[in-house]
């Protein structure tokens, strides 16, 4: 589990295609204290570190997941939001993130709203159900407050120290960002499948 704060940015710095895809990432943390088989979200997606060294870790992508983040479109260079997980008595400052991304979101716009940033995204289809004004939204690993939404698309706020301390600054329209709905609409709409079932 993870909270949606970023602590570090990391860049991609080799991808092997092998089996799987294997990604270096150099970091800024104390690689003596992560262990192999930790779990680290990178942009949003819990993957597991499989290798790792003085200032840097290894992660094996799979096909799938691939297909559902927008870790197919890195390349060596790529910034990356980092997270590592929970530990029990940390803080939990934003909410509760699994790593599991649901799916991606559009960057439609970007504008200038006083010292901040007011994004307007366009998730995927099967998403937008599960996105509601004030509720809590997660993109690229970010926890983020919703501010409005529409049929199609929401909107979110960022501050100017998140927008410093993120790779949300070298985004651009066009953009896919990895989003995680919050873990509460999920449960409560599986909840309400249930019981339309049972009165069919």
């Amino acid at each position: 589990m993870f909270t949606g704060i970023i602590t570090h940015i990391g860049t991609v710095s080799r991808i092997e295609k092998t089996g799987d895809t294997r990604m270096t990432v150099s970091a800024g943390f104390d690689m003596d204290s992560v262990a192999i088989g930790a779990s680290i979200a990178c942009s949003g997606c819990c993957l597991t570190v499989v290798d790792k060294g003085p200032g840097w870790f290894a992660v094996d992508v799979s096909a799938e997941t691939l297909s559902k983040t927008n870790l197919s479109s890195w390349k060596e260079g790529t910034k990356i939001n980092l997270e590592r997980a929970l530990k029990v008595g940390d803080e939990l400052g934003g909410h509760i993130v699994s790593g599991h991304v649901d799916g991606l979101a559009e960057l439609v716009s970007i504008a200038p709203e006083g010292d901040s940033h007011r994004l307007t995204l366009r998730p995927s289809p099967e998403l937008v159900a599960f996105v509601a004004q004030k509720g809590s939204v997660t993109l690229d690993g970010i926890s983020l407050t919703v501010n409005e939404v529409s049929a199609e698309t929401f909107g979110v706020n960022i501050i100017e120290h998140t927008w410093n301390e993120t790779t949300l600054s070298d985004r651009g329209p066009g953009d896919q960002l990895n989003m995680e709905v919050d873990m509460l609409a999920r449960y409560v709409a599986r909840l309400i499948d249930v019981r339309d079932l049972r009165n069919v």
